[in-house]
């Protein structure tokens, strides 16, 4: 058990593991939908950070080595109008606009 989990986290986790075995899924892959599970419940109750699209990268690494989502994040923060429909070209376009 993962040391931030809690008992009812490791409860849920050995249930589902369970669950996933008894349907015919491989032990490997039961354990992972287990753990996802369990994660995934951990977010949406904010107990931990959802890390995917949070921030917006290194500030000094250049705009197209970061990924889309990190130029969103950072086109969010500069409310850049229309960011949702722009592709990562875009994207890097509008932030270095919206920075001159």
């Amino acid at each position: 058990m993962p040391e931030a989990w809690s008992n009812k986290d490791e409860r849920q986790y050995q249930k589902v593991r369970k669950s996933a075995v008894q349907r015919g899924k491989p032990a490997g892959r039961a354990e992972e939908i287990a753990a996802r599970t369990v994660n995934k419940q951990r977010r949406n109750e904010g107990r931990t950070p959802n890390k995917s699209s949070q921030g917006t990268g290194n500030p000094n690494s250049s705009l197209e080595r970061r990924s889309k989502q990190e130029l969103y994040n950072r086109a969010n923060e500069l409310n850049i109008r229309g960011r949702s429909t722009m592709n990562k070209r875009q994207l890097v376009e509008a932030i270095r606009a919206a920075n001159e």
